[in-house]
């Protein structure tokens, strides 16, 4: 249902790319320009890239400019706003991918303009990439698991709320925590996953739905911080206690649920180090320096025990 309308918009990308081309005078003087192409500004954790993005740039000497749709789940948005990007042709682009599949055409004309790819928190399904800078989404979501299954003691419905099956964040997120529970906790009994969007709003409606046909749930995964603040709203609606809930990313509201006992823990990536990462990889990339294939930038487990501690607070984002 979604492939008509999706390749509308990468031929509307493709003619915004090639109308920008055409006659368009690229200035040489001034600092280069690493372009990056979040997945969004939904969350605070897209601010939190833009802003190690930016430290970053100033201590390279280049100009960044950071954009993305107004949600996670706008596809086809993304993808126009990529032909544009590329239309302006920088020396760089950073990009984060809604759909690991969708931008492929753009990428190859990126690599037609001789222009450096680096992939974020998001890889594609390309070896176009310079680099990719992410989190180790599996072993992440593998450590939330760990902690899920300790918490209701390895057996029990646990489900789970993913913020979607296109990107590469949703589908290890997911994947990494369901591969560890039945390698590791054949008690716990894994609901069908649900998609929320990562909308907190869809996602507090779901996990009300899962709650009304499974009153026995003892544990809730969500994959990232809208669907985990919206499992949070979501158990508090139904006036449930005791549902261990686990997230994923940081954010005010997870923050404080975790510091007030609604939510177990969560998994936080390091986003001001992936957003310095980004560009710090683009900028060799430019002067035709070697980057390594992939750069793993880390994730932490935090809860109530280790929360204020120095190094859980260095990557926490509010």
């Amino acid at each position: 249902m979604r492939t008509r309308p999706l390749a509308t918009a990468l031929v509307g990308a493709a003619l915004v790319l090639a109308t920008a081309a055409c006659g368009e005078t690229v200035s040489t003087s001034g600092p280069p320009t690493v372009a990056i192409v979040a997945k969004g500004f939904q969350h605070q954790f897209w601010q939190a890239v833009k802003k190690g993005a930016e430290q970053e740039a100033v201590k390279e000497n280049v100009r960044v400019t950071f954009e993305g749709p107004a949600t996670e789940s706008d596809i086809e948005s993304q993808v126009r706003m990529l032909g544009i990007v590329l239309g302006r042709r920088p020396a760089a682009l950073g990009f984060a991918a809604l759909d690991s599949k969708a931008a492929a055409p753009l990428l190859d004309e990126a690599k037609k303009r001789n222009i450096p790819v680096v992939a974020f928190d998001s890889g594609v399904d390309s070896d176009l990439p310079v680099t990719t800078a992410a989190t180790d989404s599996k072993a992440a979501a593998a450590e939330a698991a760990k902690h899920m299954a300790e918490a209701i003691g390895g057996s029990g419905k646990v489900a789970l709320v993913v913020h979607d099956d296109k990107s590469k964040t949703g589908v290890e997120r997911r994947d990494g925590f369901i591969e560890w529970m039945k390698a590791n906790a054949p008690g716990v009994q894994l609901l069908d996953t649900q998609y929320g969007a990562g909308d907190k709003d869809q996602s507090a409606q779901i996990t009300q739905n899962i709650i009304a046909a499974n009153p026995d749930v003892k544990g809730i995964y969500g994959t990232n911080e809208g669907s985990a603040i919206g499992i949070v709203r979501g158990v508090t609606a139904t006036g449930r206690k005791g549902i261990a809930i686990i997230g994923f990313d940081s954010g005010k509201d997870q923050i404080d649920a975790i510091k007030s006992g609604v939510m177990l823990g969560a998994i936080t990536q390091n986003p001001i180090g992936i957003g310095e990462q980004t560009v710090a990889a683009a900028v060799k990339a430019i002067h035709g320096e070697e980057v390594p294939k992939t750069i793993d930038t880390g994730f932490f487990w935090y809860d109530q025990s280790n929360i204020d501690s120095p190094q859980i607070q260095a990557v926490l984002y509010q």
